[in-house]
């Protein structure tokens, strides 16, 4: 998919398509009032007909339209313009999306940089339009024998009506284009099932990625784990027959002694929940457990793509977590990387153990800001929903520097608490704490126990249990945070 801007009369475009808004009660775009007259009020009889009534998501396919040069004009529903928000920018894209794929045209002209969202700008909606036409086109369809035939739609022009405008919209595209290249990635790591996205498969993809944008890949096995008494990721691992591997991508785009913001994503290749194991429904999707490991390599891949000038590291804890005569159980105690002992007293509580030794490993690298991203508790999913990641810090002006990112993004997070009180839920009596407390757990208090391993650096985690899959119809991997880390580094970049 190649994305361009143009500008220009629109009547000329030769195109396959070209894409218009229209809002609730018939009211016109610009861009379809400036079609609607070329062609002698061709757009208004066919509303005045009931063809389209301008209800958000609904369409309308015209074609040889008299005294304009496009093969077809697709009208969109906007809904009532006093509502038409962002969620709105989103829905009518994706549905003008998915019905050009339906026709034969190769090429399309979205004319939708032209309508006003709450204040956003046309850098904002240029890159939104990019994401938004990717995400309506991705398909996972590697698996299937006989997978659909691609669709012919292969170049998106955004349309401006001023050229001044031409450059700005030309560099938004190019960032996009990288975010949307590195939700791609997140999005066919998560969909892959457990048993090819394993660990080491992960550490392949990883020196493959090195590979293609000159990162720095190191690879620790179980016996360089051993050696670094990295004890909770081997715990977790114990009742697999997979191995576990620890991941590092280095990448080096600032100064040579500049601290790089390091990024952590929970790499549970498969979680049954071990001996304390999940329920059968829908168990498939634990495949998805994994989603803040393949965030972070969408978030690496974006980096490289943009040539950002900053140093980033990422570390991606590893593993699968299973059932087995070897697994860890209810009670055992292990002793972290850190020093610290950990009584295990739920095996399905396995995230937050692999990322203890990944924070504390983190600490080789001075950051300057580490951001941990994983689907660590379903209690997220009930505080939040699928709309919002949960953002935890100890640092205020961090975490809304974060949600600050995902709000430019259209990746939005909000701000939960981290207070002290919530800390002495983890109290043990045989080690110096347990991975639960006595009453259950939360998103809240899962962000503590990771707490307790980053004290020598700022650090913010992002719990996407909610975000980063959907389930039902259309399950599958999100990309999300990408788009959010991305923004965070560019951010960062700008320093």
């Amino acid at each position: 998919m190649n994305f361009v801007v143009k500008s220009g009369r629109l009547e000329q475009e030769h195109t396959g398509c070209i894409v218009a808004g229209v809002y609730e009660g018939g009211k016109l775009t610009p861009a379809a009032m400036a079609l609607d007259s070329a062609s002698g009020h061709a757009l208004d009889e066919a509303l005045k007909r009931g063809d389209l009534d301008g209800e958000l998501g609904t369409t309308l396919l015209l074609s040889g339209m008299s005294n304009v040069a496009s093969e077809r004009v697709l009208l969109v529903g906007l809904g009532a313009e006093q509502d038409f928000v962002e969620s709105s920018f989103h829905a009518a894209l994706c549905a003008a999306t998915r019905m050009l794929c339906t026709t034969g045209a190769g090429e399309a002209v979205f004319c939708f940089n032209e309508l006003p969202v709450n204040g956003r700008d046309g850098t904002w909606k240029i890159e939104q339009a990019v994401l938004a036409v990717a995400d309506a086109m991705y398909r996972f369809d590697k698996l299937k024998t006989a997978p659909k035939p691609k669709r012919p739609l292969g170049i998106v022009a955004l349309h401006v009506a001023d050229p001044s405008e031409a450059v700005a919209a030309g560099a938004a595209i190019d960032q996009a284009v990288a975010i949307a290249a590195g939700v791609m990635l997140a999005k066919d790591l998560g969909n892959l099932p457990g048993n090819m996205c394993t660990p080491v498969y992960l550490a392949g993809q990883a020196e493959e990625l090195g590979r293609l944008h000159g990162f720095v890949v190191t690879i620790l096995d179980e016996k360089k784990l051993e050696e670094l008494g990295m004890n909770t990721i081997l715990a977790v691992a114990r009742g697999s027959r997979q191995p576990p591997r620890l991941i590092v991508m280095e990448y080096r785009g600032g100064a040579r002694d500049a601290q790089p913001v390091v990024l952590v994503g929970k790499g549970i290749t498969f979680d049954t929940g071990g001996v304390n194991i999940k329920s059968a429904s829908d168990m498939d999707e634990m495949k998805f457990d994994m989603c803040g490991a393949a965030s972070v390599f969408g978030a690496m891949r974006a980096a490289a793509l943009m040539k950002l000038p900053l140093n980033v590291v990422a570390i991606i804890p590893a593993a699968e977590n299973m059932p087995d005569g070897n697994a860890v159980k209810p009670g055992d105690v292990v002793t972290t990387m850190s020093g610290q002992t950990v009584e295990i007293l739920d095996t399905d509580s396995e995230g937050r153990l692999v990322l203890a030794d990944a924070l504390t490993y983190a600490e080789r690298y001075k950051p300057a800001v580490l951001v941990d991203v994983a689907t660590l508790t379903g209690a997220v999913v009930v505080a939040l929903g699928e709309i919002a990641s949960g953002v935890f810090s100890g640092d205020d002006a961090l975490a809304r520097e974060v949600i600050a990112a995902g709000d430019r993004a259209w990746d939005r997070a909000w701000h939960m608490p981290l207070w002290r009180e919530y800390q002495d839920m983890f109290k043990s009596d045989i080690a110096d704490f347990a991975n639960v407390g006595p009453r259950g757990d939360c998103a809240i208090t899962a962000a503590c126990f990771l707490s307790r391993f980053t004290s020598p650096y700022p650090w913010v985690h992002l719990d996407i249990a909610g975000t980063a899959s959907r389930t039902g119809e259309g399950k599958g991997a999100t990309g999300r945070p990408v788009p959010l880390l991305a923004h965070f580094l560019v951010d960062r970049s700008r320093r």
